[in-house]
């Protein structure tokens, strides 16, 4: 495979001359594997800096991509990096750092995310950020709607494809309407959009909203939280209609057990087919389904 860069432009930078412009947190497992990599078979994309003003005669230098080759060559203790010098500003160099996150195949939600933050916080616009990172302007725009009002938890949601985005933004302008959020749900179900265990998901999700608030990070303190008379109620009513619901399912298995044993009884009174289980050594039964279709029988 050909290299998507010219490898004459290729310069062994050092690393203490390489600053790091959008530094961000990394997946510890991810990162040992580019160390792993590095150390076994080298580097095999260099990285990309942009040469900037120093207050001696060393070059110096602002990295624009490869922040986990980089910490990688200095874990391994090396001196020296190969790079590709390009000529960008500190606003291209960072936006270009920016995007290669958002690009990134393994990534984390919340730090997508915050890239996107960052572009918009930048004065970029949704469609200027859609037309950099490859993402739809209506897209960008939901983001930045879920961005601004603090929904992290629903945001990550809808990152890892578990909420779509405009039932993000159903459940967040319905609020919190008890009402409104089922009506938005339930449009998700008839749509298509929510079916099966991803429903289920979503509930859990918007449960976790309702009792944790809307950050990823926050958690809920006794004594810190304000309670009503509504609030109670709802509590309530909840509970109350969780137990009803533990009380059918009850019912339903009771139901579904007297059945089967009633119909095991049948069956194990037709000679036929105990010897035909007999021939098939399949005529021992677990004691305790025995002692429901007998429970007259006496064990020794």
């Amino acid at each position: 495979m050909k290299p998507d860069f010219d490898i004459q432009q290729v310069q062994q930078v050092p690393l203490d001359r390489i600053q790091v412009l959008n530094p961000r947190d990394r997946n510890q497992r991810g990162f040992e594997s580019i160390v792993e990599s590095i150390r076994n078979v080298g580097l095999k994309k260099p990285i990309v800096v942009t040469a900037r003003p120093s207050t001696d005669d060393t070059p110096s230098y602002a990295l624009v991509c490869g922040e986990g080759r980089l910490t990688a060559f200095r874990l391994l203790g090396e001196t020296h990096i190969p790079a590709l010098v390009i000529e960008v500003s500190d606003e291209e160099a960072y936006i270009m750092s920016l995007v290669e996150n958002i690009a990134r195949r393994q990534y984390r939600p919340l730090e997508i995310l915050a890239s996107i933050r960052q572009l918009a916080e930048r004065g970029y616009t949704a469609a200027e950020i859609g037309r950099k990172t490859a993402l739809s302007a209506p897209y960008i725009s939901g983001i930045l709607n879920l961005l601004s009002c603090g929904e992290e938890r629903l945001l990550t949601a809808v990152e890892r494809g578990v909420v779509p985005l405009n039932t993000a933004l159903d459940i967040v302008g319905a609020g919190n309407d008890d009402a409104a959020l089922q009506t938005a749900m339930q449009d998700a179900y008839e749509s298509g959009a929510l079916r099966g265990k991803r429903l289920a998901q979503v509930r859990h999700i918007v449960e976790r909203r309702r009792t944790l608030g809307p950050s990823a990070h926050r958690r809920a303190k006794r004594g810190t939280t304000e309670i009503t008379t509504s609030s109670l109620v709802r509590v309530y009513e909840r509970e109350v209609e969780r137990k009803k619901l533990i009380l059918r399912k009850a019912d339903l298995t009771q139901k579904r057990l007297l059945f089967v044993t009633s119909a095991l009884r049948q069956l194990l009174g037709n000679e036929h087919f105990v010897n035909l289980l007999r021939a098939e050594q399949l005529d021992v039964m677990p004691v305790y389904l025995a002692d429901r279709v007998w429970p007259e029988r006496v064990r020794r």
